[in-house]
């Protein structure tokens, strides 16, 4: 897809963002108060920096299913660490967050990449075993607020000009994305691997160590978000974010990123994630189950894999296809 192309799809994403607002608007006018936006911004910004990181993974032709149980193997054991050692400043639970992290990242990248087995069977399975992982560890008990200490809780929720730090971490990772994604030769990179593999091992890539890099990143930021999560709610179990793993890849099919890979967009994960972010706050607010989310979640989904398969037939696909017949 052409780069008009995908502004416009990022502009009839942002006005279908605007009108569900209005909507909401319409009938309680506190929803867009600042404070209230700002909490929506901040409630879906774990999302937002998952869908990030699954964004690279989609673009390269791949599948991680194993972020939210890297998220709760790491919240869970940054948890532990802090009861055990509650003087251990944040900056190194941080850094144990990404570090753990990373490692489960490299490992979906590492079978995806040495064994080729293929994405979706290595993260289902990895999902499963860090889901076990986290029973052995835990026995299957609770860490509660009282049993973690106060800057571990206090760091994700402290306010700089008025938003928490959750947000501005989101921020920032965004931030990040657009100069990986624009302005780096690892970010022209997954596009390379996703748009053409064959292609791109021509032109001196490793197809794949870049869905191995791809796959550390997720990993990384699945691990940062563990931690975050973990002190904002102030607890940590074996099911925690459970199924989460679904939102993240919902957010980026929404934000148009192709399942087929090679295409999609740091504004499109972002406007994903934010859609739905949207649709989880506002359904409390207009009375209408959250059983009802699974049910809008799945028809959006649903919408933009027909329109991503009907964008995708682009001029320069026909072209490949009519090169695949003519050999």
């Amino acid at each position: 897809m052409t780069w008009s192309g995908w502004k416009s799809r990022e502009v009839i994403l942002a006005g279908a963002i605007i009108l569900l607002v209005g909507m909401i608007a319409s009938r309680f006018p506190a929803f867009i108060a600042p404070s209230n936006l700002a909490n929506v911004f901040n409630d879906t910004s774990p999302l937002i920096i998952l869908a990030l990181g699954q964004m690279v993974v989609i673009v390269t032709r791949c599948i991680d299913l194993s972020v939210a149980a890297n998220l709760a193997l790491t919240g869970m054991v940054v948890a532990m660490l802090n009861t055990a050692m509650p003087d251990m400043p944040v900056p190194v639970i941080l850094a144990i967050a990404i570090g753990l992290g990373s490692l489960m990242g490299l490992i979906n990248g590492l079978l995806v990449w040495k064994l080729s087995i293929p994405p979706i069977v290595v993260t289902l399975g990895t999902m499963t075993i860090y889901r076990g992982i986290i029973f052995l560890i835990s026995g299957g008990e609770w860490i509660n607020a009282h049993e973690m200490s106060d800057a571990f809780k206090a760091f994700p929720r402290e306010t700089i000009l008025g938003l928490p730090v959750l947000s501005w971490i989101a921020i920032l990772v965004v931030l990040a994305f657009v100069v990986l994604v624009g302005r780096t030769a690892l970010g022209r990179a997954f596009f390379a691997v996703g748009g053409n593999p064959h292609a791109a091992v021509y032109t001196g890539i490793n197809v794949g160590q870049t869905q191995c890099a791809a796959y550390v990143i997720s990993g990384a930021l699945a691990g940062l978000t563990g931690y975050l999560w973990v002190a904002r709610y102030a607890v940590a179990y074996v099911d925690i974010a459970g199924g989460f793993e679904l939102e993240v890849v919902a957010a980026c099919v929404i934000g148009g990123i192709s399942i087929a890979g090679g295409i999609g967009s740091v504004g499109g994960a972002l406007l994903g994630a934010l859609f739905l972010g949207i649709v989880k706050n506002a359904l409390p607010v207009i009375n209408i189950s959250p059983f009802w989310q699974l049910a809008i979640s799945g028809s959006a989904i649903i919408i933009a894999v027909a329109f991503n398969a009907t964008s995708s037939r682009s001029k320069g696909r026909v072209i490949l296809k009519k090169a695949e017949h003519a050999t």
